[in-house]
């Protein structure tokens, strides 16, 4: 069985074609894609470094990624986001491998070939993420590093990133998130464990209406970001 929803694959692929444009249902990730990538480069300079970007989507990060000299793969299992990826290579003039296979299957096939491993907004979209975590525990070398961000399971987390965001504020399209499927801090954590990764940093990704601005800081109860690094 492949972890993997196919609903959420085809609502994905629904909208791949919008996935560049920053105007669009994506405007939240283009939004907050320089915040990833400074934060992902300020714990692990990129430059030279073999990195997996796991459920890469139309490739945002993956670039972002590649254009501060990382070796870059991406992989994902919607067609149709990939090739927009693909496509959108021939514009900016990156370089990304971009491959369609599961995480757990890449696993087998490389383990221990990466120096760092992303899983950015992911872990809430598959129905086993704790197969996930310990399949990209595998794929990075001992001592390597693992980045995640998901989203919290609280009232403030359902208030603010499905009642503010999908229906209020309209920065989401309705039913972009299932509020069970929401990841606690403490369950990560646990699962980062399980798969041989041990936390390092926990970090909240904040976002304020009023000058419609995301931050990095201490507050993690809606969005957060965890790095964790493979025990030797």
């Amino acid at each position: 069985m492949i972890n993997a929803d196919p609903a959420e694959l085809a609502k994905f692929g629904d909208l791949a074609h919008r996935w560049w444009d920053p105007n669009s249902e994506f405007k939240p990730l283009h939004e907050i894609n320089p915040l990833r990538l400074g934060w992902i480069n300020s714990a692990l300079p990129l430059r030279g470094k073999r990195v997996l970007d796991v459920g890469c989507g139309g490739g945002l990060l993956s670039e972002g990624m590649a254009a501060l000299g990382a070796e870059v793969t991406g992989i994902d299992l919607s067609e149709k986001p990939l090739g927009v990826a693909r496509l959108h290579l021939l514009e900016s003039g990156h370089k990304v491998d971009y491959r369609k296979i599961a995480v757990e299957e890449l696993a087998d096939e490389m383990p221990g070939s990466f120096d760092a491993v992303t899983c950015m907004e992911m872990l809430e979209h598959v129905p086993n993420p704790s197969s996930t975590i310990t399949a990209c525990a595998r794929l990075v070398k001992p001592g390597g590093t693992v980045f995640f961000s998901t989203l919290n399971r609280n009232p403030k987390s359902y208030l603010f990133a499905i009642i503010g965001a999908e229906y209020v504020l309209q920065m989401l399209p309705k039913g972009t998130h299932d509020y069970a499927k929401f990841i606690k801090p403490s369950e990560l954590s646990r699962w980062a464990k399980m798969g041989n990764l041990e936390p390092a940093e926990v970090i909240g990704m904040s976002y304020n209406p009023l000058t419609k601005e995301y931050s990095l800081g201490r507050d993690t109860s809606v969005n957060y970001l965890m790095r964790a690094v493979r025990n030797a």
